[in-house]
């Protein structure tokens, strides 16, 4: 690793995982939070809630299905 002096004022990379302040996930939703996703319907939940039925999507680079409600769906293609 280079001195620290020789550091400052340089552009590093890192993992967002590796974020020790504040929680990667408020990076997260600071960086990308008002970003749109496509992605494919693959199952309801069983029955709605209070506030409204769920639909399961699957995300392109994720390995986990998303659950969102329906109300928040933005458009159909």
């Amino acid at each position: 690793m280079e001195n620290l002096a020789n550091l400052k004022n340089r552009w590093v990379h890192f993992k967002l995982r590796d974020i020790f302040v504040p929680p990667p996930q408020e990076v997260l939703e600071e960086l990308h939070g008002e970003d749109i996703l496509q992605c494919r319907v693959v199952g309801f939940t069983e029955r709605g809630s209070a506030e409204g039925t769920y639909v399961v999507v699957e995300v392109d680079g994720l390995r986990n299905a998303v659950i969102i409600p329906i109300a928040q769906i933005l458009g159909v293609t």
